[in-house]
């Protein structure tokens, strides 16, 4: 999902920034303070060079400043260049530390977003985008900025340090040089307007290329088994071409900015030797001065040459700045109401009332459903595929909100119960149920973190994870790797199910939770998942019907609409969608 970006002027940005600064506002403007002597002392050495022109080149009589030692000037150079180096090492790890920290307490901000997050946009935000959004930006938007900003400053004292000593030796060259040196920066302000398309582009091919290694990743064995080898690689140089073409783009808008400024500052050099040689020779100033001001002006003029660069990055820091704010910002759709209630367990019934939803406007999922699901009853959700039987049961925790009607528990609207609460008492067992890098006993555990031994042993005695687990060397403690990839599909189902057993939720949700197994596999998941269903209300998405004939009640949908409910012995009593289902799977050869 594309956020269109928003605009926030220069203003906003720093004061949305503050809160981040705040707590390390001192270290940040000792950062910043220290690059202005760093940036003035650049002025000792052209400065220096006056007095030892005049003194030792032109009139080697003459008496230096203070009457010091020739020898002295060298030795002062060097001391200066000394002090400016121990301050340089001091601003950059102060920037370094500052940045590190703001970045830091951006990223948790943005973890904390991610967390809540309402499913439709994570539905239709690839990997690669949330990274960029949510990781790339935070980097460039803190750390970027200050060493950007840091570089600024540090020139910004420069130069003023050496126009002063332009203004000192010759006012009458001086003012040639402000007005090139003004020359050469009026382009750097036309450079925001033309970049921001293209960086706005560019965060969404970037985060293509992320998602094109993350899906190589995650899908290797269907890219092997299907000889997609040339089709993916064929896909991934189509997005490296985008990212080349923007690359060039960018190139195109920004790299004529160097090149421009050495052409004026040319002119400026030019006219500062053309007009510098008259003023000698009518010896308005001296051959000292002189020299004094052309060290200056090509020190100030060497770091304003490529100062394009650094400006360009500062801009790219800014929009990013922008880009975690449109994060930050963007609504929840799904969240607790004012005074929300809070639900301690199911006591009579979970209510659909005339029950609509679509995940966009122009397609409707769910048409105008009402039924009921009474404390302790099992309930399954049965037929054809994508007629919105995972829609129903999704709505309930409130992954998603419905568009018309309401959904109700003991006569309380789930919109009007908290949300920690009304999770709290649901446990959901997916068909793919997602496994955390670390141990089974982590991955259980995320049930009920405070659970004790005694309960775990209990949850995966329950889910039929004993014997398993006592054939392991580490038990408990074995690392599953990045999704529970060492696990067969069994075992992860049985993990998960341990896991809905720690929780000990009232609600149970099945979703397909045997569809993708073996029957032998499956065998065992069924009798760890009768284990779970005992005392609690349950509402399970079956494909194989075999499964459910023991529910209280089977709702087929068709759809998005309720054709049939009842249970399993009176929907084969006539003929209808059920009885078509389960002929079609039970029909003898």
């Amino acid at each position: 999902m594309h956020i269109q970006p928003q605009k926030i002027n220069l203003s906003e940005s720093y004061k949305r920034m503050w809160p981040f600064v705040k707590p390390y506002w001192f270290r940040c403007l000792l950062a910043m303070v220290i690059t202005i002597p760093i940036g003035a002392l650049d002025a000792v050495i052209a400065l220096a060079l006056k007095p030892f022109m005049d003194t030792v080149v032109i009139d080697q009589g003459a008496e230096t400043p203070f009457n010091l030692p020739l020898y002295v000037i060298p030795i002062f150079i060097i001391a200066f260049t000394l002090v400016q180096a121990a301050l340089e090492y001091g601003s950059a790890y102060l920037s370094a530390w500052t940045g590190g920290k703001i970045t830091m307490e951006m990223k948790k901000k943005l973890y904390q977003k991610l967390l809540t997050l309402d499913a439709s946009y994570l539905d239709k935000t690839s990997s690669g985008q949330i990274m960029t959004r949510f990781d790339a930006d935070a980097n460039t938007a803190c750390t970027g900025l200050l060493n950007n900003v840091k570089v600024f400053t540090t020139r910004i004292f420069s130069s003023v340090a050496l126009v002063g000593v332009l203004l000192y030796t010759s006012w009458q060259l001086a003012i040639i040089a402000i007005i090139v040196l003004g020359s050469a920066l009026y382009p750097v302000t036309l450079i925001r307007k033309k970049i921001k398309d293209i960086v706005a582009k560019s965060v969404i091919v970037n985060g293509s290329v992320l998602t094109a290694f993350n899906e190589t990743y995650a899908g290797a064995k269907t890219i092997a088994s299907y000889n997609l080898n040339s089709y993916q690689k064929n896909k991934f140089y189509n997005i490296l071409t985008q990212s080349f073409k923007l690359t060039i783009k960018n190139t195109q808008r920004t790299a004529w900015l160097s090149p421009m400024m050495h052409i004026i500052i040319a002119f400026g050099i030019a006219g500062a030797i053309w007009y510098g040689s008259y003023l000698i020779t009518n010896k308005t100033i001296s051959a000292g001065d002189f020299v004094s001001f052309m060290t200056a002006m090509l020190m100030l003029y060497t770091p304003i040459k490529n100062i394009g660069k650094n400006f360009n990055a500062v801009q790219l820091s800014l929009m990013a700045i922008e880009r975690v704010f449109e994060i930050i910002d963007m609504p929840a759709h799904i969240k607790n109401q004012k005074n929300a209630l809070e639900l301690t367990g199911i006591q009579k019934e979970i209510r659909f009332d005339h029950v609509s939803f679509s995940y966009e406007e122009s397609k409707s999922i769910l048409k105008d459903n009402s039924f009921e699901i009474k404390q302790g009853e099992t309930v399954a959700l049965v037929g054809n595929s994508g007629g919105g039987k995972t829609t129903i049961v999704n709505l309930i925790p409130r992954f998603y909100d419905i568009s018309q009607g309401s959904i109700s528990i003991d006569g309380h609207d789930i919109r009007s119960l908290t949300l920690e609460s009304l999770r709290e008492n649901i446990a959901v067992v997916f068909q793919d149920n997602f496994l955390f890098s670390g141990t089974i006993r982590d991955n259980i555990m995320l049930g009920r973190l405070n659970a004790t031994e005694q309960e775990v042993k209990r949850a995966i005695q329950m889910a039929c994870l004993d014997e398993f687990i006592g054939s392991l060397e580490k038990g408990l403690d074995t690392e599953i790797g990045e999704r529970g990839m060492l696990l067969s599909g069994g075992q992860k189902q049985r993990i998960a199910i341990a896991r809905a057993f720690l929780k000990n939720a009232p609600i149970v949700i099945l979703d397909e939770a045997t569809s993708a197994l073996d029957n032998k596999s499956e065998a065992i998941v069924q009798q760890a998942i009768d284990n779970l269903m005992q005392d609690r209300t349950v509402i399970v998405i079956a494909h194989r019907l075999s499964t459910i004939q023991n529910a209280d009640k089977i709702i087929v949908i068709n759809e998005g609409k309720i054709v049939e409910e009842g249970n399993h012995t009176e929907l084969l009593s006539h003929e209808g969608p059920y009885k078509s289902l389960y002929q079609a799977q039970f029909k003898h050869k």
